[in-house]
């Protein structure tokens, strides 16, 4: 065998690719589906309002911090920057936050408002000068260039790393305007070597402020490479709650927990033995019912037909374990221990008929196809687990209660009923005090509803 093609298939990978999977993390499927990118793209959404309050709350702190301090600069000075650039700055969050609520807040709002963070903080900086009426290296050593670390920390609630790129790169270049601005309009005796001078005077320091700019650029391109990796994970946990939302259309929210929270592979053939009570549910004479009926009406009616019936067996506490054709089995206490069982069962096929029978008369009524609805319920130990190969699983019911209740089902046509029960599972709810209101009747092993003469229904349970 050749070597390289036993490598697993990760080694087998040009390293640059590795490299970039190592960095920014695995890549995405491509064509992610619409719903997954509407999921981010509302997160987003409210990251910007989130954005917006924020910067909002540092407004307010800042005017009342510059209201609050005693001022440095001589009180006759004819220009007071900060306020102006708050005034400025608050009016332009206030527009974004309006933009934001109304989800209008495109990709050049966005960049321009990036844009705007920054300048405002860079030309603040720089009138610093002007107010104190010193020359303009003075400004270079303001903490106030802290702040800009904010203004891209902000950005990365997005979940975008392009905007925090923009942030610093802006950022950036704004500071080198300043020292440029500093260096040319200012006195060149400014500029010094000595650290001990820098720290104990106006003079400028190239070296430490190419520290100030390659900081600034460092941590943009780490939390750009952050942000990165949190996107993809993002992604992939939209993409992983989207198919949970799935699974528990295709399962039993019950039977879907087991599937998302299961440690380990599923194997078929693992079974959990407990005593459950079944129901199956058809409708009678579907067949006759449908023939020569378009296929959409005939969905149309399955699809009636199944809501009605899945929204009794939930409120029952009931688990729908599968479809099949125009039949749907039901579970009681097989995915989940149920000491009332036989009860709630009980409860459950007692309205199945109920509200099957106005079903089946209002779609009469309205000139729809209207096939009567029969159900029996059965009682006993089963199985409960996956079946199926290692590439195609299935949870299920098994079991003679499951066998039981399904030939029951037929039997109500022979017995011209529409609910049969079986006497063992009837007299459990009732020891529960369940109190029924259908007339049911008593045969030698089952209890059938509406039955003018009893039949030994024994057979069916030995076969």
């Amino acid at each position: 065998m050749n070597d390289e093609a036993a490598l697993p298939a990760v080694e087998q990978r040009p390293w640059l690719v590795r490299l970039r999977d190592l960095v920014v993390g695995p890549p995405l499927p491509e064509g992610l589906p619409e719903r997954v990118v509407s999921i981010i793209r509302r997160e987003q959404e409210k990251s910007e309002i989130l954005i917006s309050f924020a910067q909002v709350c540092i407004i307010a702190f800042f005017f009342a911090f510059y209201a609050l301090t005693p001022k440095g600069f001589p009180p006759d000075v004819p220009f007071e920057p900060i306020p102006a650039a708050l005034a400025f700055y608050l009016a332009f969050t206030l527009l974004r936050i309006s933009l934001a609520f109304r989800r209008a807040l495109t990709p050049f709002v966005l960049t321009l408002s990036v844009i705007v963070d920054i300048g405002v903080l860079m030309v603040t900086i720089w009138s610093f000068h002007l107010q104190y009426q010193l020359p303009p290296e003075m400004y270079l050593k303001a903490p106030t260039l802290m702040y800009v670390f904010i203004m891209i920390a902000l950005r990365a609630l997005r979940f975008e790393p392009g905007y925090v790129v923009i942030a610093g790169v802006t950022a950036a270049i704004g500071w080198m305007v300043l020292v440029a601005y500093a260096m040319v309009v200012g006195d060149e005796s400014m500029i010094t070597r000595s650290y001990a001078t820098y720290v104990t005077s106006n003079s400028v320091l190239v070296g430490a402020e190419v520290d100030k700019i390659v900081s600034i650029l460092m941590v943009s391109v780490i939390l750009a490479l952050g942000l990165s990796r949190s996107r993809r994970l993002l992604y992939r946990a939209a993409m992983d709650q989207q198919a949970a939302a799935d699974l528990s259309r295709f399962f039993a929210p019950e039977v879907a927990g087991r599937i998302r929270d299961h440690e380990g592979d599923l194997r078929p053939g693992t079974a959990e033995l407990r005593e459950a009570s079944i129901i199956f549910i058809d409708m009678r004479g579907f067949t006759r019912t449908t023939a020569g009926i378009a296929p959409a009406r005939i969905m149309e009616l399955i699809s009636d037909y199944q809501a009605l019936m899945v929204g009794i067996v939930h409120g029952h506490r009931g688990s729908v374990d599968k479809y099949m054709g125009d039949g749907i089995l039901v579970s009681f206490g097989a995915t989940r221990p149920n000491a009332t069982h036989a009860a709630d069962a009980l409860s459950c096929i007692e309205d199945i008929l109920e509200k099957g029978r106005e079903w089946t008369a209002g779609r009469a009524a309205a000139g729809k196809p209207a096939p009567e609805i029969a159900a029996s319920l059965a009682s006993g130990m089963v199985m409960f687990g996956t079946v199926g190969s290692g590439e195609r699983l299935e949870y299920t019911v098994l079991g003679e209660a499951v066998n039981l209740a399904a030939k029951l089902e037929k039997h109500c046509k022979v017995e011209g009923v529409r609910g049969i029960v079986v006497r063992r599972t009837f007299d459990m709810a009732i020891a529960r005090g369940t109190s029924t209101r259908l007339a049911w009747r008593q045969c030698a092993n089952a209890t059938i509803a509406d039955v003018a003469d009893p039949v030994d229904l024994a057979l069916l349970e030995e076969e």
